[in-house]
């Protein structure tokens, strides 16, 4: 399999739940992932908040999506890199309009945080892959 079928059941499914480390707790959140495509997984928060300083200390995260009827999940674990690339953080908030009631209108805003999973493995899990996760094929990028 491809990143790429992983990256369109995260665009169809892009409410998810995202795990952190904070010391030696983790530390889970629901999301709506902005997009992903063969490149990774992209998420948009703001710096000030716990998970943004939870991500500078350990770049290391999980991300649970399902589908709608829960009768496919993926799990995506991987490391974190910050993007402070003008065009995509504009792009952000064209894509995010909600961004704005936090004040973020321009690209250059420091309170904008851009992330992206760019290194790890997926993999897909369904009832039939119960009792046999360690035997389901990954897809590392």
């Amino acid at each position: 399999m491809s990143l790429k079928e992983y990256a369109d059941f995260a665009n169809e499914n892009r409410n998810c739940y995202l795990a952190t480390v904070e010391g030696d707790r983790p530390r889970v959140r629901c999301l709506g992932m902005w997009f992903a495509d063969e490149t990774g997984f992209y998420f948009q928060t703001q710096s000030v908040k716990a998970m943004c300083k939870q991500l500078e200390k350990n770049p290391s995260v999980e991300v649970y999506f399902n589908s709608k009827d829960f009768s496919k999940i993926m799990r995506v674990s991987g490391r974190v890199r910050f993007i402070g690339d003008r065009d995509l953080r504009a792009k952000c908030i064209k894509d995010r309009p909600f961004v704005k009631t936090f004040g973020i209108t321009e690209p250059e805003n420091p309170l904008l945080a851009i992330f992206q999973i760019h290194t790890g493995e997926a993999y897909f899990w369904t009832m039939a892959d119960s009792m046999k996760e360690d035997k389901i094929p990954r897809v590392k990028f």
